[in-house]
Formats: structure tokens, sequence, C-alpha cells
């Protein structure tokens, strides 16, 4: 052979190697953003009983945004501290954001959107007003929300930078939360984090399942509860941003030390930082950082009629007759895979659906692209004497929300 012919063959097998070199040659790209998204003063205050409102601010309320670009693909991720934002406003925020330009290819329908699920922020679901004759929604809030997050992708957009990924797996929590039905929990703490050329932080997201509700009824002032002690404890260890991934907290993941003072809910929050950045510290790096992004509508089955009645009197500003529109999402940073559940999933359909992801970190998104209630076993609905199942069936769209909610993501899961 040849010196000239051995040139050429040496040059086509460089450029035709395996996925390793591949991957070493993806350029993942990150930008994040955010604002402070308090509500009014006098505004109605989302979870327990209705009527109430706020009188003063604890700590500030937040939409936080990261745009994911890796030369090809792209999405952005959005968490909201409210109780829960509803489909509707989703596509309401896409609408503007399809308007924008955003300098890279980001089509509108690959964002995230996840509520952190705090029951200190303000009712934009309209279950918390005066009664159920009312709304508790500040439509003028609504669309100061709306306005403000599509703002937040765009800015997010603006500020890409290059990045490395590596992630930590641990647990949390066995102190002070527990599955209240008294069956399974998943008590782990699933954490990425995003390094720019000099090594420093510019992003992490942090999955946990706990409702963020020890303020719930006790403080009637703006706060995102236990998360603005993670929030907090985050910024001081590693500077940059961070993002929390509420978990699958239906069926009914709690705290079970309510009726401490404000600063231990906050030491709550610091706790749950101190083991996600102990995590990355002994953690791994990601070994691609391709991305991959899939999305389905989805239409449930209304068995409840509550939801029904309330969206034909204006109380839920939706279209809800025996399905209600949805929407699931599976999409994957490398090897860390994730998965989204449309309202408060029972730990169970976590676990499921975690099952069905390969090897790598992985995370379940619960009350993302919607809030549609609990989500739990069909047996809550046939044993009504099992723990809290009066209150949880009341609460859900029916019994066969969960079997069609795995059939999708398995679906999604597939195709990948």
């Amino acid at each position: 052979m040849n010196k000239y012919l051995f040139s050429i063959i040496l040059i086509f097998s460089l450029c035709t190697c395996g996925p390793s070199t591949i991957n070493e040659s993806i350029e993942l790209k990150v930008g994040v953003s955010k604002a402070v998204i308090n509500p009014p003063l006098g505004s109605f205050i989302a979870g327990d009983k209705q009527n109430r409102k706020f009188t003063g601010v604890l700590d500030s309320l937040y939409v936080k945004a990261a745009v994911f670009f890796d030369g090809k693909e792209s999405f952005a991720l959005i968490t909201l501290d409210c109780i829960g934002l509803l489909y509707q406003d989703l596509l309401k925020i896409r609408e503007k954001v399809a308007e924008m330009d955003l300098g890279i290819p980001l089509s509108a329908n690959n964002i995230v959107l996840i509520s952190t699920h705090t029951h200190s922020g303000p009712d934009v679901v309209g279950l918390w007003g005066e009664d159920y004759s009312q709304s508790g929604v500040d439509k003028d809030y609504m669309d100061f929300l709306v306005k403000t997050t599509a703002e937040q992708i765009q800015l997010a957009a603006s500020k890409l930078e290059k990045s490395s990924v590596k992630y930590g797996i641990t647990e949390f929590g066995h102190e002070w939360v527990a599955n209240i039905c008294e069956e399974e929990i998943d008590r782990s703490v699933t954490v990425l984090q995003f390094l720019d050329k000099k090594n420093q932080n510019i992003l992490t997201l942090t999955n946990f399942s706990c409702h963020p509700t020890y303020l719930d009824a006790v403080y009637d002032k703006v706060s995102a509860d236990y998360v603005a002690g993670f929030y907090r404890q985050m910024e001081s260890e590693l500077g940059g941003e961070h993002l929390f991934l509420q978990g699958a907290i239906g069926g009914w993941i709690q705290p079970i030390d309510k009726g401490i003072s404000y600063e231990e809910v906050l030491d709550r929050g610091k706790g749950l930082a101190n083991v996600a950045v102990s995590a990355l510290r002994k953690g791994r790096s990601l070994q691609s950082t391709s991305l991959k992004f899939r999305n389905k509508k989805v239409n449930l089955p209304v068995e409840n009629d509550v939801w029904k009645q309330l969206a034909a009197v204006g109380i839920i500003p939706r279209t809800i007759s025996d399905v209600v529109e949805t929407e699931v999402a599976w999409f994957a940073i490398g090897e860390a895979t994730f998965a989204t559940h449309p309202g408060e999933t029972a730990p169970i359909y976590g676990l499921n659906t975690k099952s069905k992801m390969p090897e790598g970190p992985k995370f379940v998104l619960g009350l993302a692209q919607d809030a549609l209630g609990y989500i739990v076993k069909p047996e809550y609905f046939e044993d009504l004497s099992l723990p809290h199942a009066q209150y949880l069936t009341r609460m859900s769209l029916g019994k066969s929300t969960g079997h069609m909610l795995m059939l999708n993501l398995e679906e999604l899961a597939i195709n990948q």
C-alpha cells in the first residue's frame, strides 16, 4: 500500500470513528435567568382553606429559566415557586416565546415547566378564592407571570456559554419526610451541575420529593417554604443559579415535623442543599452532553365530575369534559434522563417511571406541564378506608389516570 493511499484510509477512519469521539465533538451550551414573581399583597393564598390573603413577604418567589443547546437540539427548563401552573398557562408562555428572537433554533414546544408546589404562593388555579362561587386567580398577576416567564427564557438564551456537566446521587429526608399513606417513598436526591470553562458553577438541577407545606395555614406571608432555604444555601456554597425540581409527591409525601419555626424551615432546605453539594463533590462527569427531547399531548379521562363542574362555572379556566388535554415529556442530557408527570403522582408512579429509564441520573418531574391534582393508585378508589383515600380521590381525575400516564410515558421512552 502506498503512502498516499494509507493517508486517505487513516483520515477516513478518524472521521468515522465511534460514539466516544462524536460525544467529544458536541458542545453543550447553557444559559440561565431568573426574576422575582411575588404577588401583590392582598392576593389569595393557594393551599389549605379558602379566603386567605397575603399580608407580607417572608422570602421571594422566583421564576427561573435554563436554556440548553448542543448545536442541534435545544430545550428550556422552567421552575416557578407556585402551587401548580396549569397547562393553558404553559401554552400562553409558548405563544409569547414563539414571537421572540432567541438567537438559537429553540422550538416553543420544547419548553418544560415545573412548579415547586409551595402552599405559600398565590392562587394560580382558582380554587382558593372567597368560596367556590368565584376564582381566586388575579388575571393581571397571571398576565405578568406569563410575560415574565417568557422574558426569562429569552434572557437565558442570550446568556449561553459552553459547559461541562457532572452529577451526584444520594438520599435525604429520613428524619422529616414521610409518605403519610404509609406506602412507598422515593428519598433520592439527584443533582446535575453545569460548569463553565473556569470550572465555576453556572447552574444546578436538583430533584427531590416533598411538599413545601411547613408554612401552610401558619403564615399569611409569601414564601417558597423550605425551598427558600435550599436556594440560599446552594448560592452560598456554589454560586451561580439553582433550580429545585419537585418530584412525585402525591399519595402523600409530607414533612412530618410541622410546627417548627420559620428559621428551622429554612434549615430543612439548607440540609437538602448540603447533601446535594456533598453528592456533587463525590460525583462523576457525564460521558455525553448531547440533548434529546420528545413530548406529546395526552387526553386523560375525567371520571370525577367535580373537575367538570369547576371548569363549567369558570373556577378553573380551561376546557374539561369527559377528557382533559395535557402533555408529557421525556428528554435527556447525555446519560441523564428526565420525565414529566402532570400532577402530584404517588411515589409508585415515580419509581415505575425511573425503572423505564436507562442507567444514569434519573429525574422524575412532578407538577410539570400541568397541575391535575393527585394521581394515585386505583385501589384508593376501590377502598376508601385506606389512609387519606377520601381526600386524595376527591382531588383526582379518576381511577385510570395513573395507568394512562404510564402508557404514554412508556411510548415516549420506547421511541426516544
